[in-house]
């Protein structure tokens, strides 16, 4: 796995998953369970806000969730759509979700990511204004080096995705990056996918979501496993596409549940803040 603020900028253009074989459309939906997070070194970041030298992926915690009265009427960008929850904002791209209470949130200017476990200079995903669950759910020392990498069981965050034609190709193509970057890599054919599925949130975003998970995922350190991915893609207030996104280990005591992933994805919604690109999509 890769440090998840390897690099200090965010990718603009959209990647095209590593994957050559076509989608693998489900039968019937799979329930998301939990992935697998990123790594950190023994130093963990305290986050270098526009100076991402960060050094690990920090999660947070959120096994409990508890039925809360969520507000009526029209909602506000700035505050939780449900009561008692933290709102995640990404002024960059224009946006804000909201996550439980045990969740850790990180400042806007992080950014969180996957490289290439071949070469590490390369950048295969990632998003920024992340949060975490449980950050330090497993850590290991891999090679014996002192540098200890902690996994958490999931992250959410928010990415652009220039250059894209509709909210279905961002979907597609993302989803079963995080899958792949964070969990199986080298191997791209444990990957599947579903069908891209037509969302609106409950502050009236529309846009498409996919759904992608692994299934036998080397594990060669007790820390590796299975892992799954939801990505909802849409048009933010300058125009432009852009994406959030779940990532998190499945299989696993206290996995992310998929009703609590929906539920956080039903909070997404736009801000008035998105920074227009050179060449705005249409």
């Amino acid at each position: 796995m890769q440090n998840p603020y390897q690099q200090p900028n965010e990718p603009g253009a959209l990647y095209e998953p590593p994957l050559p074989h076509p989608p693998h459309p489900a039968q019937a939906p799979q329930s998301p369970q939990s992935p697998q997070p990123p790594q950190k070194r023994t130093n963990r970041l305290m986050m270098a806000l526009t100076a991402l030298m960060a050094v690990g992926a920090i999660a947070a915690v959120t096994a409990v969730i508890m039925a809360r009265d969520e507000q009526d009427g029209p909602p506000d960008p700035s505050k939780p759509l449900i009561a008692g929850w933290k709102t995640v904002v990404n002024p960059k791209h224009g946006t804000s979700f909201d996550v439980p209470p045990d969740w850790e949130v990180l400042s806007p200017d992080v950014f969180s990511g996957h490289g290439d476990d071949k070469d590490p200079d390369k950048l295969l995903i990632g998003h920024t204004a992340p949060a975490f669950y449980k950050s330090q759910w497993c850590s290991i020392d891999g090679d014996g080096d002192g540098v200890v990498s902690d996994f958490p069981l999931g992250s959410v965050g928010t990415k652009g995705a220039e250059g894209a034609k509709d909210t279905t190709e961002v979907a597609e193509k993302n989803a079963p990056t995080w899958v792949y970057a964070a969990f199986t890599q080298p191997d791209k054919s444990v990957v599947k996918w579903d069908k891209p599925v037509e969302y609106t949130t409950r502050y009236g975003l529309k846009g498409t979501y996919v759904k992608a998970h692994s299934e036998g995922a080397e594990q060669p350190h007790r820390c590796a496993g299975d892992g799954q991915s939801i990505v909802f893609a849409f048009k933010n207030s300058a125009g432009a596409f852009a994406a959030w996104d779940f990532y998190g280990r499945t299989g696993v005591p206290g996995a992310v549940p998929d009703s609590l992933i929906m539920r956080i994805l039903s909070t997404v919604r736009l801000t008035p803040t998105a920074t227009p690109t050179a060449t705005p999509t249409p």
